[in-house]
């Protein structure tokens, strides 16, 4: 699952909302995937099956980050 940078959240929500929302992210590790996200542009933030990334894919869009669609398996 891929989150995009945008011109509308701040670091500290994006850090904050993928420590909430994805199981075993803590704030910290949030931190270092929103400055992947800045930097990068973008960046791969969980792996997994089908069924919980569609669940995680729509609470993180819910809270505003901007995300690529999910690809097929």
């Amino acid at each position: 699952m891929i989150v995009r940078n945008d011109d509308h959240n701040t670091f500290e929500h994006v850090a904050q909302t993928l420590s909430r929302v994805l199981p075993g992210v803590s704030l910290e590790q949030g931190h270092r995937m929103a400055d992947q996200i800045h930097n990068s542009g973008l960046a791969t933030v969980w792996t997994g099956s089908r069924e919980p990334a569609e669940h995680y894919w729509e609470q993180l869009d819910a809270a505003g980050l901007t995300m690529a669609p999910l690809e097929r398996a």
